[in-house]
């Protein structure tokens, strides 16, 4: 079985805002970079979806050692999704799962792999982290040059529409 190492990061400008993600791939000597962005979303939504495009990435079954500065990534692998899935994707108190589209993309992918998820500090001078964050930042970048301030507001607004 393939060994891999990934870093993810994600991030927006402003929370909702405009977005990025970005994950890098290491396997033997090759090293994959990907990366994202959405004019109107969040943090977490880009976490997530840098995890996403990073396990959608691989071809066949892999071990593989994920790092990400997420918490809430790393916790809801690790600890709270057993629970979500066991009470019918709701919280310990009841309340509907944030981000469960894409907790359940996450979830159906992972369970192809096995995955050793490790959390570490981020901007805290870690190669694989610090080269995530300036590819996730240049994808909020390329949001904010594609889409004008009034396209990225009602952009904003229809994220915060479809999130009540």
């Amino acid at each position: 079985m393939k060994k891999v190492t990934i870093h993810t990061d994600g991030g927006c400008r402003g929370n909702p805002g405009p977005g990025g993600w970005a994950a890098t791939l290491d396997y033997g000597g090759h090293h994959r970079e990907i990366s994202g962005g959405n004019p109107a979303t969040t943090n977490n939504r880009m976490e997530l979806q840098a995890a996403i495009e990073a396990l959608g990435a691989l071809k066949e079954e892999c071990e593989i050692d994920f790092y990400t500065d997420s918490i809430y990534l790393k916790s809801g692998m690790t600890t709270w999704l057993a629970t979500w899935k066991r009470n019918g994707w709701k919280t310990k108190s009841k309340k509907p799962v944030k981000n469960e589209d894409l907790w359940r993309r996450l979830d159906s992918l992972a369970s192809k792999h096995i995955v050793n998820w490790h959390w570490l500090k981020g901007h805290n001078g870690h190669a694989g982290n610090e080269r995530c964050d300036v590819l996730a930042n240049m994808e909020m970048s390329k949001m904010e040059k594609e889409f004008t301030p009034a396209e990225l507001r009602k952009k904003l607004a229809e994220f915060a529409a479809g999130n009540q």
